[in-house]
Parts: structure tokens; sequence; C-alpha cells
């Protein structure tokens, strides 16, 4: 997220909470849009849909109207204009592109409908038009990532001569911006003297990704970590290393940790990864909605934990279902 300073934020809510006051009475059913990034890119966001359903199911107070952008900015633009022509109470939106949508959300905003970004928030110049951001704090989930690598490093004794590169998400795409931005100030912070020499996008795609592994295991003769920005990608990764004999020896770091990427670390080949449930992220997304629609008391960011896991403390948590 990016970092705001207190005025800002506290006039921005203020905003939000004058253009939506006259959304917060209590009626019999909500009507909530919501347009989706890209549901068939990965089975995060695949899971995030079934779950939005069902939990819109089990509430006989909400109807929804279920739309996705399948990654295209002009199609999910379209989607939200459509959503305000519906009049529907409130739309939740997962961005395709934080800075290009903005005015399709002023436009939500204009018609006093309130907009709740789920997931992946939009660019600042749009934080005036929203009424809360509902999702994981990807710049802390950045940073603690840099700290699994970090104290892996110090374990193996390579903390002051270990060299990575990491895969970034969709180039534009504010969740791929914010992790890789909290990896890359945290790093540093934690493990001075490690190397990234080099970032490249793997598009959330773990074939891309895994081409993208390939060209690095090519260019660089000595990789000690690499750093993903989820663990699909991580996956295209290691399967790279596997295929090319380079595996072992390589510490590989994600977030939102995939079922594939739990189980690679059962296997003992993936160090770690930021644990994060789509199941939470879509009951959150819209319980954010109603509460603004009843004129809770909503904060403008709001987030869910999402707590480091390794080898080392994996059972503690369930394999992810997605």
């Amino acid at each position: 997220m990016t970092k705001l300073n207190t005025a800002m934020l506290a006039a921005t809510t203020a905003l939000a909470g004058m253009a939506f006051a006259g959304a917060a009475t209590a009626q019999d059913t909500w009507r909530i849009g919501i347009t989706q990034n890209n549901v068939g890119v990965d089975s995060y966001q695949t899971t995030y849909e079934s779950a939005f359903i069902a939990a819109a199911e089990a509430n006989p107070n909400v109807e929804v109207v279920v739309l996705d952008a399948g990654g295209d900015v002009a199609r999910q633009i379209a989607q939200v204009q459509d959503l305000i022509q519906q009049e529907v109470d409130a739309i939740i939106i997962w961005p395709t592109n934080g800075q290009a949508v903005i005015p399709a959300v002023r436009e939500a905003f204009q018609s006093d409908i309130p907009v709740i970004v789920t997931n992946s928030n939009i660019a600042e110049d749009g934080f005036p038009f929203v009424a809360s951001f509902s999702g994981p704090d990807n710049i802390t989930q950045g940073r603690r990532a840099a700290e699994i690598m970090c104290t892996r490093f110090e374990d193996l004794g390579i903390q002051d001569e270990a060299q990575i590169v990491q895969i970034t998400g969709q180039p534009g795409y504010t969740t791929a911006i914010e992790r890789a931005q909290g990896f890359e100030e945290r790093l540093p912070e934690v493990c001075p003297n490690v190397t990234l020499v080099e970032s490249q996008p793997g598009n959330w795609n773990r074939e891309d990704a895994q081409r993208v592994m390939e060209a690095f295991l090519v260019q660089y003769d000595n990789i000690d970590g690499v750093y993903s920005g989820d663990d699909n990608m991580g996956v295209g990764a290691l399967n790279a290393a596997l295929a090319a004999g380079r595996a072992e020896g390589i510490t590989f770091v994600g977030a939102t940790n995939f079922a594939v990427g739990y189980d690679a670390m059962g296997r003992g080949e993936y160090w770690g990864s930021i644990y994060q449930s789509p199941v939470d992220d879509a009951e959150a997304a819209l319980q954010t909605a109603l509460d603004v629609l009843n004129g809770e008391d909503v904060p403008f960011l709001n987030y869910f934990d999402t707590p480091k896991i390794t080898q080392e403390n994996m059972d503690q948590y369930d394999r992810p279902v997605f």
C-alpha cells in the first residue's frame, strides 16, 4: 500500500463518508456488483470468485452481479459503467490496472455509488473516490518475504555474498508494484550485502515465470535466491531450476502461498512464502461493502493479516485450497 500521511487519509475518509452517507440507510436487500481482474489466470482468483458467490448466497439481504474483466482494462471500465447504469448499491473492483481504472471509479463516486477496492489497490490519485480498500498489505508482504530470505541466508552463512533474482507480477498492477517495493526496501535493511542482480515480470503466470527463470539461469552462473511475487510464479521458477539441475542451493521465496508452493515446501524444494487466503479475501471484501452501505465506521485501509510461512512452521497452517 502506498504510504499516506495522516492528513490525507483523514481527508479521504471524510470525503468518502460524506459522499456515501445517503446510502447508509437500512433496507431489505443490497445489490452489489463486482468486477474482477482475471478469474482464469490463476487458482487464487478462481477460488476467490467461488468464495465470494458462496458468501453472497449465504446472506439473504444481498444480491450480487458478478463480472470478470479477463485482464482487459477497457472491459473492466465498461463493466463499471454498466454497473453504474444498473444502479447497484455498491461496486467492488479488483483492478486490472491501478491507474487506468481511476476515471471509472470517479464516475461511480459521482453517481453516489460507493466503491470498495479489493485485493490490489488503485493508484493514490484515485483514493478520494474510494470508500475503502479491503485486502492484504502488499508492501508488508514484500517486506516479510525479504526477512524470510535474509534469515535463510544467515542460517546458511551466505548473507554477505548471496545474489538473488526477482520475478515480479504483471507490470502496472498495484500488487506487483507494492510487493516488489516492500521486498526491495526491506532487503538492504536486514541483509545489506545481498545483491539483487535483476528483476523481470512473470505476469502472475507459471509458464512465463519459468521462461524468465530459464533466462536467468543462462545469464547468471551464481543464483542463491529467487523472490517471486506469488507462489504460482515461484513454482514456475523452481521448475526451471529443477530442469536445469540447479535447484539445490537456491532459496525460493514467494508470496500468496498456493497449494503447489505448500507442497513444494513439504518436499524441501521451496523455502517460504506469505500465507494468504482467497476465501478470507473474498469474504472481507463483501463484508466491507456491507459495512459501508450500513453506515459502519470502516477504515480506509481495511487489511487482513498475512503471516510468514516456511518449511519450519508450515505444519501450523492448513494446505491452501487453491
